[in-house]
């Protein structure tokens, strides 16, 4: 009886002093620099939006957060150096829904050594970005419609987009799909050159984000046609989405988070989580966030984990139907 009462209060002592330990941990978190890796080049929307977050996130910790850009793979080298990272918080990943798709729609799929849907902790969606069905500002079209008058009775069109196994090609094979229009997909290594060529008057249309897009609206150079959203963006409150024209089940929205290593402790996860929803909430973040073409999402670390799941089930299934993979 008494060596039971022995090892029961030894036990309740070893639960308090862990506790306790913890607590302290938690309370000294981050003690050091925080990197924060973005797996595509300089340049772009993740990594304007990694600098954004970084130099706010570094003010609230007061330590610093280094933007690390590892390219590659259509993002799969970050994300597999952040997957096998220690998850003692010091290194995070910023990732677009990219990250979802990437491993079902490059060649050497399976051989990433990561697991998309356990292999990370979720800590927070930070934004959600509308695609645009976008035509040169040069051409004669001025719908989803036009567009498949144009690639039908025998007639084929080009669209650009971002990349292979891009959620852009994804929505443009969805697209042509629904319409029974017949496109052409001409994948470029990155935004700016498909926006480029579609300036150029070389493809007719992309599947784009909002932001590399916009300052061509105003000077006509570029014409929005629709959005593959369920409701109009606020971005573009003008623009008709796809269903409104008569393609509905065509809603494709890509999205950014932030994740963690696997077993990332959840005082970790509350701490980063806490402090971006702080961020999210700021005026010149909401208004730089806008340019770059995302709306602030925020909410629990649940909200990113459902979010990924689902298009990790969703367009994995279109991906094998359609045959879409990475060059």
């Amino acid at each position: 009886m008494k060596h039971t009462r022995r090892h029961a209060v030894a036990a309740a002592l070893s639960l308090v002093a862990a506790c306790s330990w913890g607590l302290a941990w938690a309370d000294s978190y981050p003690s050091k620099p925080i990197t924060l890796v973005v797996a595509y080049p300089a340049g772009g929307d993740t990594d304007a939006l990694a600098r954004l977050f970084a130099e706010k996130l570094a003010t609230r910790v007061g330590q610093p957060v280094v933007v690390d850009n590892r390219p590659g793979a259509s993002g799969i080298i970050g994300s597999a150096f952040v997957s096998k990272a220690a998850p003692d918080g010091y290194t995070l990943l910023l990732a677009p829904s990219t990250f979802s798709i990437a491993q079902l729609v490059l060649k050497t799929n399976g051989s990433s050594g990561y697991d998309v849907l356990n292999g990370f902790t979720p800590i927070v969606q930070t934004g959600s970005q509308p695609l645009f069905l976008v035509a040169g500002g040069g051409s004669n079209l001025a719908s989803a419609k036009d567009v498949v008058a144009a690639a039908t009775n025998g007639k084929t069109l080009s669209y650009a987009s971002p990349g292979s196994g891009s959620p852009m090609h994804i929505l443009g094979e969805m697209f042509a799909r629904a319409s029974g229009a017949s496109l052409a997909h001409v994948p470029y290594k990155g935004v700016a050159p498909a926006v480029n060529d579609v300036l150029g008057g070389h493809v007719p249309v992309t599947f784009i984000t909002f932001g590399p897009v916009a300052p061509y609206f105003a000077n006509a150079k570029l014409r929005p046609l629709a959005v593959a959203s369920a409701q109009r963006s606020p971005l573009a409150p003008n623009v008709p989405t796809l269903a409104e024209q008569g393609y509905g089940g065509v809603e494709v929205t890509a999205w950014n988070g932030l994740w963690g290593p696997r077993n990332l402790s959840p005082e970790i996860v509350k701490t980063l989580n806490g402090h971006f929803n702080e961020i999210l909430k700021m005026p010149d973040i909401v208004a730089r966030m806008a340019v770059l073409g995302t709306t602030p999402v925020g909410g629990s670390a649940d909200v990113l984990a459902k979010t990924n799941a689902a298009d990790y089930a969703r367009f994995g299934k279109v991906i094998k139907e359609l045959g879409i993979q990475a060059d």
